[in-house]
């Protein structure tokens, strides 16, 4: 389970005169267990396009089928992890780890001891007690992933959840997410601004155009795992990637 198929557009009105078309006949297909990673100018609509399969939002044309069943908003199917941790600072760890469990009605011995459960995957069981101001950055990141985790999606959103780590933490959060997806069978739509990282993590790349955002290429990452990120075959790919963007970026 886990199969994601896109196709849509999605413009904004600012008023009645004034229309921006932010994607336009985007068509994506993420299969059961990839690791996809999305790529793109600055401003082609990848967040927006995140947004839209989490149901944040809603697409002005087309739609979206997660195992064939439309998308008509947020649910639990989809877990989302954002840039910005989003913790709730009021609550503990395991408190932040159990929030979806108890909205979906768990009684709290139930929710503590699933919220235990991911929080032992992503190596924070020692900190269930503590509370978000009290962590570093990286370790508020893992919290973020394990309460998505917690709820059992069958796909796991991510909108550049590592870009405001130092270079050191976001490695080997990279290392650490990869672990997590191979043990919990996951499908994820990853949103990055790094070449790098897409490379590193990703099964397949969709590489977008500039505005209004379309996906102009899948690119498959056909490099064994564990990836050396220095390998010649990793920078051909980088290399080729790089092509690309910078060829949208100048609009040829």
């Amino acid at each position: 389970m886990g199969t994601l198929e896109i196709k849509l557009s999605k413009s904004f009105e600012k008023d009645k005169s004034k229309t921006t078309v932010a994607l336009e006949d985007v068509e994506l297909t993420v299969k059961d267990g990839d690791f996809l990673c999305i790529i793109g100018p600055s401003g082609c609509g990848k967040t927006t396009l995140l947004r839209l399969v989490a149901g944040l939002d809603e697409p002005t044309s087309g739609n979206i089928a997660l195992d064939g069943k439309r998308i008509m908003g947020p649910d639990s199917r989809k877990g989302m992890v954002f840039q910005e941790y989003s913790l709730f600072p009021w609550r503990t760890v395991i408190r932040n780890v159990s929030f979806g469990l108890e909205m979906q009605g768990k009684e709290k011995e139930e929710s503590n001891e699933i919220a235990r459960r991911y929080l032992k995957l992503v190596g924070l069981e020692q900190f269930e007690t503590s509370y978000p101001h009290e962590l570093s950055g990286g370790m508020r990141q893992r919290v973020a992933i394990a309460r998505a985790l917690a709820n059992n999606p069958e796909i796991l959103l991510m909108d550049e959840p590592f870009g405001s780590l130092d270079a050191q933490t976001r490695n080997a959060l990279q290392i650490e997410l990869l672990d997590i997806w191979k043990k919990e069978h996951l499908t994820i739509l990853f949103v990055t601004h790094s070449v790098d990282e897409a490379v590193f993590l990703a099964d397949k790349i969709a590489v977008m155009s500039r505005r209004p955002g379309k996906i102009k290429e899948v690119v498959e990452v056909e490099l064994e795992r564990p990836r050396d990120r220095t390998s010649p075959e990793a920078n051909r790919i980088r290399t080729n990637i790089l092509k690309k963007l910078e060829k949208e970026r100048k609009g040829d």
